[in-house]
């Protein structure tokens, strides 16, 4: 007997032709986007270079989900929003999940299971997990070379790290203090392409909640340096870190890698007293002048034309100015301090600079170092 209970026939009165809904499908799937996926993977071979980077230690004669499949089943399901290993069990028989793993819709055999995923993932080693990091920085750097043809002016790399929060006893989910919360901190790599808005992820690397953001971060560095001067000769590489980066042995790698850099520094009372002199220019005019101290950065922002941006002594070094306690250490921050009052020392009481140092040599800058 026919089921009448459920209205089929929507809207009517609405349109000129019956709008009529059915949910009469045995088998169907709310992932059907996932095709594109699977179609820009064969592109980029990304998922074929990453199982290469892995070895199976298992013994072959049991063996019923090779690596790749157990790869691209874990990369896919976590593109469509099913980052947990349980989602494996309601995602096995799924029609358009078997269809990226080149398995019959309908009569395939069913993907792996939540254990297997588990065991899977927890077989990876050290060194299995470092090649597939180099493996995926080269294929981002591999893909805007061909997209650029090589030509890029300057490239610039960004770091940060993220919290993923955890809800569990996971092993190295420990408290954060600065996200109060018990999370991990993995630091995430980002590289853009001249004055190109959009930033291209070329690694992320897992740590433990309460990692320093400065751990791992020279490795990541040395590694997509040296893809990048080896796909883009002549481009100019530029690195931005937050202040949880800034560090001696961060700022002494920059420095001998001779790249552009911009590091953010916190706050403190040795920074603000060392700089103090610098961050006030006698020569703005009374007006600007704010019970001794120098206007708002808004302020003059709001003021002046688009930033000028100086670059001191050689070009591709930046200033930074920081706390520090060394003595031999306090000559060089004298030294650079003094670089940067002569360098404000060019504006006059407008906010703009009296020179250009482009057009006139006489500005303080092109001498500066």
């Amino acid at each position: 007997m026919p089921d009448d209970s459920t209205q089929c026939w929507l809207f009517p009165g609405l349109f000129l032709r019956q709008v009529v809904a059915t949910f009469d499908q045995e088998r169907g799937s709310s992932d059907g986007g996932a095709i594109l996926l699977k179609a820009a993977d064969e592109r980029l071979g990304l998922t074929r270079a990453l199982v290469n980077c892995l070895s199976d230690v298992r013994d072959p004669d049991r063996v019923t989900h090779d690596l790749r499949e157990l790869l691209q089943q874990r990369v896919f399901g976590i593109a469509c929003g099913y980052p947990d290993g349980n989602d494996s069990d309601r995602l096995a028989e799924d029609p358009v999940h078997k269809m990226l793993l080149d398995r019959d819709p309908v009569e395939g055999e069913g993907l792996a299971s939540q254990p297997t995923i588990s065991r899977f993932e927890n077989s990876a080693s050290a060194k299995n997990l470092f090649r597939m990091g180099e493996e995926l920085a080269r294929g981002v750097v591999k893909r805007h070379r061909k997209r650029l043809q090589g030509r890029a002016r300057r490239i610039t790399i960004d770091l940060d790290s993220t919290a993923d929060l955890a809800h569990g006893d996971q092993q190295l989910a420990l408290f954060n203090g600065h996200y109060e919360n018990t999370c991990y901190l993995p630091l995430l790599g980002f590289v853009s392409f001249d004055d190109e808005p959009d930033q291209y992820l070329f690694t992320a690397l897992l740590r433990p909640g309460n990692s320093p953001d400065k751990r791992g971060a020279v490795g990541v560095l040395k590694r997509v340096i040296a893809l990048l001067r080896a796909g883009f000769a002549k481009a100019t590489i530029r690195v931005r870190l937050d202040a949880g980066f800034a560090s001696p042995e961060i700022f002494d790698y920059l420095d001998a890698e001779g790249v552009e850099y911009a590091v953010a520094m916190p706050k403190n009372s040795v920074l603000e007293r060392r700089a103090r002199r610098s961050l006030t220019c006698r020569h703005h005019s009374p007006s600007l002048i704010h019970g001794g101290r120098s206007p708002p950065a808004s302020a003059l922002s709001s003021r002046s034309n688009p930033t000028l941006h100086l670059s001191l002594g050689r070009p591709h070094h930046s200033i930074r100015v920081g706390a520090v306690r060394h003595a031999p250490q306090e000559r060089r921050l004298e030294r650079l301090t003094s670089r940067f009052d002569r360098a404000l020392g060019c504006y006059s009481s407008n906010d703009r600079c009296k020179y250009t140092p482009e057009l006139n040599p006489a500005c303080p800058m092109n001498n500066a170092g």
